[in-house]
């Protein structure tokens, strides 16, 4: 199948995906759901989005604001910022990070994993980095759209339950006027960077976002042990 027929497909599978949820209700019954239950936890991974332009962009802003909300409201201990130098040479993770003070989350709070290229990679390389820290709650906070096409992989390829929190829009409206201030410098790693859309083709990205970069064959099973 040539690269056009593959774009098509994927279009439409994400078309037919998205009619599956309902982005409003969906997180909102999700977020009501921990907070009735009382869930607590150690840790909330973020996953990363491209730095351009000397600003986040609405889906970082949305992203970052919301691990915040989490943390601020007791429902997250820590936050996991997830995303390597991808598309741009800033480095999403710290990004993330220099927003999430600026925006009040305290530093020693806040953990960084840099290696993740995919969404996959976000979920996989923080839940291997919750373990080393001897975390033992792990939820996933991002878009709703991410969140459902994450579902399948955190409840496949992870032993300890990954509860998935994404953002509430009709919240989020209520922060629109934030606008922190930061100094990218720190993350910006120029030294080697090339774009992932220089260094790999279509194809092999498509595979890393399926997860396909990770060698699952080493745990029992294809899946990650508990946390």
């Amino acid at each position: 199948m040539n690269r056009p027929k593959y774009i098509l497909l994927i279009l439409m599978c994400l078309t037919i995906f998205s009619s599956c949820f309902t982005p409003r209700k969906g997180p909102q019954r999700r977020y009501d759901t921990a907070v009735e239950q009382g869930r607590h936890f150690d840790a909330v991974i973020i996953p990363g989005i491209p730095f351009a332009n000397g600003s986040w962009d609405s889906v970082m802003k949305a992203r970052v604001i919301w691990s915040w909300v989490l943390y601020k409201n007791g429902i997250a201990k820590n936050i996991i910022y997830s995303g390597g130098h991808v598309y741009t040479p800033f480095i999403e993770a710290y990004i993330m990070g220099l927003y999430g003070q600026a925006l009040g989350i305290p530093k020693e709070h806040i953990f960084y994993d840099t290696l993740a290229r995919h969404s996959t990679e976000n979920v996989y390389y923080s839940y291997k980095l919750a373990k080393q820290l001897k975390f033992k709650s792990l939820a996933l906070a991002t878009d709703p759209f991410q969140s459902y096409l994450l579902k399948s992989f955190t409840r496949k390829r992870f032993s300890t339950t990954i509860y998935h929190i994404p953002f509430i829009t009709d919240t989020l409206k209520a922060y629109q006027g934030l606008a922190p201030q930061i100094k990218p410098l720190p993350a910006l790693r120029l030294d080697g960077f090339q774009s992932i859309t220089d260094s790999e083709g279509f194809m092999k990205r498509l595979r890393g976002t399926l997860g396909k970069d990770i060698d699952w064959d080493e745990y029992k099973n294809g899946k990650l042990g508990p946390l």
